[in-house]
């Protein structure tokens, strides 16, 4: 007759004792946790060198939509709801909603990135690093090139790289402070310190006549020359033309 093993039996019964209080405590912990009261909200930004939105705007359109959170338990806030509602602020690229563990209700706000201003005839406004219109901020002025002239259906592609390439460029960014648009489609530009103005042309061998603009400030500055000049053409993209 086979002896009965009782002692794998207790380990077995330890093993099914232990797996039971584990789910006991986790469930536990989990309906303690999501009864818990929203305390506060905080708001951060991700990209925060110019805030566009305030911390009071935000955290203001959370408390307002958010069903008065200090009454409410956890479970009972629609996260998506509210990230929606902010994702639809003029001023915001994305956002992320959530609630920690103890009870504090936290946005993670990434802002909409101005890359130029606009001046046309329906006003003024932003240009975003995703090319769309943004509306100016009633906080910050965003220090940027300014552009006159109209942006439409033939240039606006044309026109959105050539700012962002000046804007991820760190001399051009700085250097660059208008763009007019002129009829024909050339375009004109003014620099920060100097009283010269730059002949672009069109739209194409964008890089190229701005490696040339490059070379030739370096050496004018080099020379002491730079004052002198009162146009900068780089039409020609095998050579800088300067007028005096």
């Amino acid at each position: 007759m086979k002896k009965f093993n009782w002692k794998n039996l207790w380990i077995n019964a330890r093993i099914v004792l232990m797996m039971g209080l584990v789910v006991f405590l986790y469930s536990f912990t989990s309906k303690r946790n999501n009864a818990r009261k929203t305390q506060k909200t905080v708001v951060e930004f991700v990209n925060k060198a110019e805030l566009f939105v305030s911390y009071e705007a935000v955290n203001k359109l959370l408390i307002e939509n958010g069903q008065q959170l200090k009454t409410i338990g956890k479970d009972k806030v629609v996260l998506n709801k509210l990230e929606k509602m902010l994702n639809e602020h003029d001023m915001i690229q994305k956002s992320e909603v959530f609630v920690s563990i103890d009870g504090v209700l936290k946005a993670m706000v990434t802002q909409r990135t101005p890359i130029a201003r606009i001046f046309n005839e329906e006003g003024s406004f932003y240009i975003d690093s995703k090319g769309n219109r943004m509306p100016l901020s009633k906080i910050q002025t965003a220090r940027l090139p300014l552009v006159l002239g109209e942006i439409n259906d033939k240039n606006e592609k044309e026109m959105y790289d050539l700012l962002w390439f000046i804007y991820n460029d760190d001399f051009l960014k700085k250097n660059i402070t208008g763009i007019e648009i002129l009829p024909g489609g050339s375009l004109r530009m003014t620099n920060r310190n100097y009283n010269y103005d730059i002949e672009f042309g069109k739209t194409i061998e964008v890089e190229r006549k701005f490696d040339n603009y490059k070379a030739f400030f370096q050496k004018a500055v080099h020379d002491t020359l730079i004052d002198t000049y009162k146009v900068i053409n780089l039409k020609f993209t095998q050579q800088v033309v300067c007028t005096k």
